[in-house]
């Protein structure tokens, strides 16, 4: 958890590379401890703001990982009652793994695909798209890519959630993202949310000489176009 820590916040130009995944130790930390917080986070988010009903009901998490994240939307719209179908796009095999995993323990409707985001097409059906702590993993011939998409994906209908860190440090790309974003419609936000962590959760953080009693990030909103 240490060492997940440290790339996240110091040595993030290794990310590219898969460092975060990288040996069992860091598999483990990553989804005991970082998964659920991102959980915690994203639904934060969409209940702020108010993105819990979506124009159809296929969520597409864009380099799921765990699928952490994007189950954090598909809970709170299933928890205001409305249709959610989760689609976890995702190359790692380990991750792809723990992302059905997460399905399954949730009890979401929904499937994993082992590709690699910038490949992946994206289903003329999705009603969202979330990019979590995926963008900034992503050269920048990959972010261009990847945010050219989203924004025709937006065009066609689907609303799109981009989260990062609060930290700017390697996020020099955001407020081209921003500007993108804010020029068709589009907000920009920064958030920092109390929660009481899950007790196993806070042990952990505690353990680890981390604090996470209060939960920070970064986001971009799009409502999709009629």
């Amino acid at each position: 958890m240490q060492a997940l820590s440290s790339l996240y916040v110091e040595r993030r130009e290794k990310l590219e590379t898969g460092a975060a995944l990288d040996g069992n130790g860091k598999r483990a930390g990553f989804a005991i401890y970082y998964g659920p917080l991102h959980l915690l986070t994203v639904r934060e988010i969409a209940k702020a703001l108010g993105a819990l009903r979506l124009p159809r009901p296929q969520l597409v998490d864009l380099g799921c990982g765990t699928l952490a994240a994007g189950a954090g939307w598909a809970v709170a719209v299933r928890e205001a009652g409305h249709p959610v179908e989760l689609l976890g796009v995702e190359k790692n095999g380990w991750a792809a793994g723990e992302a059905r995993f997460t399905l399954r323990a949730l009890s979401l409707r929904g499937t994993v695909a082992r590709e690699d985001v910038l490949r992946f097409e994206i289903p003329a059906r999705a009603g969202a798209l979330l990019a979590a702590f995926t963008a900034n993993e992503l050269d920048d011939a990959g972010r261009s890519q990847l945010l050219t998409r989203v924004l025709e994906a937006a065009a066609r209908g689907a609303d799109v959630l981009v989260v990062e860190p609060l930290a700017k440090k390697n996020l020099g790309w955001w407020s081209d993202w921003e500007k993108a974003f804010q020029g068709r419609g589009g907000r920009a936000d920064e958030w920092r949310f109390e929660v009481a962590l899950p007790e196993r959760l806070r042990l952990l953080d505690k353990a680890a000489g981390l604090d996470h009693r209060r939960l920070g990030a970064r986001s971009l909103y799009l409502a999709g176009a009629p």
